[in-house]
């Protein structure tokens, strides 16, 4: 009778390790839930965000609108307002 050698069965193994994270990951993301956040709109006060290129320069002028004394205030437990685009994706 013939044994395999120990670098044989770590290699086995090592796949197998590999096969299960990789399966495992594969899963995670399949049923990850869809995106619910809403996207930078499409309208006269928001159209001129869709142009600037670096987001963080975009950014800066969010909180004049979506500030507590604003035209348009963040709810309450609003993730911090100084990403805004990092959520609220722009169309391409």
């Amino acid at each position: 009778m013939t044994e395999t050698p120990k670098g044989k069965k770590n290699v086995l193994l090592y796949n197998l390790i590999f096969v299960v994270v990789g399966l495992g990951l594969f899963l995670f993301l399949w049923f990850a839930p869809e995106e619910t956040t809403p996207r930078l709109p499409h309208d006269d006060t928001h159209e001129k965000f869709h142009e600037i290129v670096d987001k963080k320069e975009a950014e800066k002028s969010c909180g004049d609108c979506h500030s507590d004394d604003g035209v348009a205030p963040l709810p309450d437990g609003h993730p911090p307002k100084y990403r805004c685009l990092f959520c609220h994706k722009r169309d391409q």
